[in-house]
């Protein structure tokens, strides 16, 4: 099929960034070629044994080995065509055996034997090449599912350990390999009106969402040095969601921009509030009494979003997130992730530097993948901020806080 080629083509170019080993992880994953052979041979062979052990034990008066047809059906599901052979051709040795210890062509009419077995084969062949059709989708799903995930990775600029006056350490991560394409985005700016900071989850996934992303944080990206105020700023982005954006789509936003020492303006459109962590690891949520509508729906709402200014010193922590973290649940109990009681201590003097603040982030993701048995139900975005006085001269960024190119 031309198109799947042209497609697995796109997703190998190097200009994606996407690493070969993570698009191989990618397709194995899609047809669950990441388990072992064992693993995906043991239902196949399970079903010869438990047909020989029924044919065996239900005396020679009573025929089933013709029951083994359903080995291939079985194997086409999890084994590719070579592996399916094999392991068909167990299943047929298996029939033949027990064609002969029930004496079938002897006191039997031989043409009912000759038709189980001549079922049994083309069953095999057929499920061969159904096996065969089977890894040719999941190559095109995982060629088409990195191409979108290079694309959201080059859309999402990773911001440089200082902004700014700002130091950041951020952790983007995904549900699962066959859903890894979400809607959370982020970006922070250095611009002449102060650096400003922008987290969101757009609602689904796929690349619907990654589309709309793209819209928020380009408008984002272009209104942020053009506009004096942040209203104003998350206005431009209301006008752009509105043009490119279908109908009933909406994006939960955060906006924060720090402007001046000590404090911090907030602008919430119904996304998760941020949270304060002080010196002592107190926490304290900065939520605000009359959020907004989230983006793509301010028709609905009368009036204009009202921004809130907090405290925020150089010894404290903003704490930014996405739903994926604060509604993540218990393995067991199935309880929501206690964000605003957990992150206290593990975020407690993170201030200090670079480098205790990418840790921290590390203790905060490592807390709620305890919380979950390991696993996320969602994607999951998590971003400390702190205050630092200067950037490190090894360690230079550009005005969006991306590495230099080469880096």
């Amino acid at each position: 099929m031309p198109s799947i080629r042209r497609v697995q083509r796109a997703g190998a170019l190097n200009t994606t960034g996407l690493a070969p080993a993570r698009r191989r992880s990618a397709l194995l994953a899609a047809d669950l070629q990441d388990l072992s052979f064992r693993r995906r041979a043991a239902p196949a062979l399970l079903a010869i044994l438990l047909v020989s052990l029924a044919d065996f034990f239900s005396g020679q008066d009573r025929y089933l080995a013709p029951l083994m047809v359903i080995v291939p059906s079985i194997a086409a599901l999890l084994l590719r065509p070579l592996e399916l052979l094999m392991v068909c051709g167990i299943g047929f040795l298996s029939l033949l055996w027990l064609s002969n210890y029930e004496q079938v062509a002897n006191i039997n009419d031989r043409r009912f034997l000759f038709g189980a077995l001549l079922s049994y084969l083309v069953l095999t062949l057929l499920s061969a090449y159904l096996a065969h059709l089977r890894m040719r989708r999941a190559a095109a799903f995982a060629a088409v599912s990195s191409v979108a995930e290079a694309a959201q990775r080059a859309l999402l600029r990773r911001p440089g350990p200082t902004v700014g006056p700002l130091s950041l350490a951020v952790r983007y991560v995904s549900a699962a390999d066959e859903a890894r394409i979400g809607g959370d985005l982020y970006s922070v700016l250095e611009t002449p009106h102060g650096t400003r900071v922008l987290v969101g989850d757009v609602r689904g996934k796929g690349l619907g969402a990654v589309q709309t992303a793209a819209v928020v944080l380009g408008a984002f990206r272009e209104a942020a040095y053009d506009e004096a105020k942040l209203g104003a700023v998350a206005a431009r982005i209301e006008a752009s969601v509105t043009r490119h954006v279908p109908d009933g789509e909406f994006t939960t936003a955060l906006f924060a921009e720090f402007d001046e020492p000590g404090s911090v303006e907030l602008l919430h459109f119904g996304h998760v509030p941020p949270i304060r962590v002080g010196r002592d690891g107190r926490a304290a949520v900065l939520d605000t009494e009359d959020p907004w509508v989230p983006l793509g729906l301010g028709q609905l709402a009368a009036g204009e979003p009202v921004s809130v200014r907090e405290p925020f010193g150089p010894e404290d922590v903003m704490v930014l997130c996405t739903d994926g973290v604060v509604e993540a649940r218990h393995h067991r109990t199935g309880e929501f992730y206690p964000l605003t009681e957990r992150v206290g201590p593990l975020v407690r003097g993170a201030a200090r530097s670079a480098a205790e603040l990418e840790s921290a982030v590390g203790r905060v993701y490592a807390d709620l993948l305890v919380h979950t048995g390991g696993e996320l139900g969602d994607d999951a975005l998590l971003m400390l901020i702190s205050r630092s006085d200067h950037r490190p001269a090894d360690e230079p960024g550009q005005p969006d806080g991306t590495p230099p190119a080469g880096d």
